[in-house]
């Protein structure tokens, strides 16, 4: 296989432990040839100096948190709690206050209703944006799963923001994979514009994630071309990877998952919408129903883990950005192309392998499977994923389904055979799996 990026031959070992060390080849001549476990530490010597600044961001998001812990007298009754409709719920309230304060908003809706992050980007979008409004895309073609939700394609599909007569338009990103600025700001200027979408993390792409500064300078911008219009961020895969979050720097809403992030690997299901209040109330009509809004919606025993998977949250981010770095590192070592780079500004957790091929992919996430607490013995398949284009292949061997705060890989099986890592509970169970995955890669059983 070639990686153009750098001009390497990469030479596979056999599938399995025949292989006692990795051959590299550089425009024919052979580069070096290294045992994994000493690539490995060349690895974590490489990336040691960035874990300290990882520890010292968790360190002031943790503060944050139990700043706020504290201002809302968080005790063993908020643990509690209910069953049918979910009224007086103490505890879900006292949460979403302390959400709110997190992030940086004026109030928030968390709530295990939500299925997945894009249901909660979703209740955003239906929240922010009047019926028969344009929604503006700044960061390019949205997420696979949001195409479904915005109904892009050619024909609207049923319940979808154009079913309901909603316009979108989309500003390309630059080919560095940033914000296009001039672009932005004159799409702003002409024509109509209710809500602009920002997505923070770079999905199934080959773009940088936006640090909280590029958002920052983005709403800076629509509150001078467009200051109505309110600014809507899929926030997914970036809690606490900074000091400040979205809604800091003038967000109007933000939405994510709490099987990633937030949920510091505790959370079983749900998601969350924090913003300004009256949008907020409008994404509560969409999760429930008019007339009901945020009143209803039992937590059925779940606070205590939502409580706690907040609490341990800026600490399980920062081993994940560990992992991703380590991975970045290795896998670079062994002549693949990642980003961002190990040395790279991380500003969500997901880490890029590029294979260029299909083998060495499945390989990858083979082996990522087999060093995984749960389900080791799977193979993971490419299937026909709902609200994707293409096969796509997971492993993810996570004590809840999904959770992409532990260490897990999706791929889609099409050109150029990206994989997209993320997660890593703790750097030490994270690294074994990253192991484990350049071990079936190259052959080695080391």
């Amino acid at each position: 296989m070639t990686d153009r990026a750098f001009g390497r031959r990469i030479v596979l070992g056999p599938f399995e432990g025949e292989a006692d060390s990795l051959s590299m080849l550089v425009w024919g001549k052979t580069m070096f040839q290294l045992p994994l476990n000493m690539l490995a530490d060349k690895a974590q010597a490489l990336v040691a100096d960035h874990f300290e600044a990882f520890s010292q961001v968790a360190h002031s998001n943790t503060r944050r948190v139990l700043d706020a812990f504290a201002r809302h007298r968080v005790s063993d009754g908020h643990f509690a709690g209910t069953t049918g409709y979910g009224y007086d719920d103490a505890g879900r309230d006292v949460l979403e206050a302390i959400y709110a304060d997190v992030m940086g908003a004026e109030d928030a809706l968390v709530r295990i209703q939500f299925v997945n992050g894009t249901h909660a980007i979703a209740c955003a979008l239906f929240g922010a944006l009047p019926p028969g409004g344009t929604l503006l895309s700044v960061t390019g073609e949205p997420y696979d799963t949001l195409r479904g939700v915005i109904g892009l394609g050619d024909t609207p599909k049923f319940g979808s923001l154009r079913h309901f007569g909603a316009h979108f338009r989309q500003v390309e990103m630059t080919e560095d994979g940033l914000p296009d600025f001039p672009v932005v700001r004159e799409a702003l200027r002409t024509g109509e514009v209710d809500a602009v979408f920002i997505q923070r993390s770079r999905g199934y792409s080959n773009r940088q994630a936006l640090s909280v500064a590029h958002i920052e300078a983005l709403v800076g911008i629509i509150r001078q071309e467009r200051p109505g219009a309110a600014v809507v961020v899929d926030n997914c895969y970036g809690e606490f990877v900074e000091e400040r979050e979205p809604c800091h720097v003038g967000a109007d809403l933000m939405a994510g998952s709490l099987i990633k992030n937030p949920g510091g690997g505790l959370a079983a299901t749900g998601g969350y919408v924090a913003g300004r209040k009256d949008l907020v109330e409008r994404a509560a009509t969409r999760l429930t129903a008019p007339g009901i809004g945020r009143a209803c919606g039992a937590t059925l025993g779940q606070n205590r883990l939502l409580y706690q998977g907040l609490f341990q949250a800026p600490h399980t981010v920062s081993q994940a950005l560990m992992t991703a770095a380590f991975c970045a590192a290795l896998l670079q070592e062994m002549g693949y192309e990642a980003s961002p780079g190990p040395l790279d500004e991380r500003c969500d957790i997901i880490q890029m392998i590029r294979f260029g091929a299909p083998e060495p992919l499945l390989r990858f996430c083979s082996g990522l499977q087999s060093g995984s607490p749960v389900d080791s013995f799977v193979t993971p398949e490419p299937w026909a994923m709902p609200g994707y284009d293409c096969q796509v292949v997971m492993a993810a061997g996570a004590f809840v389904q999904g959770a992409s705060i532990e260490l897990s890989c999706d791929a889609p099986i099409r050109p150029p055979f990206d994989a997209f890592l993320q997660g890593g509970l703790t750097y030490e169970s994270g690294k074994a799996g990253i192991l484990s995955a350049a071990r079936r890669i190259s052959g080695q059983n080391v």
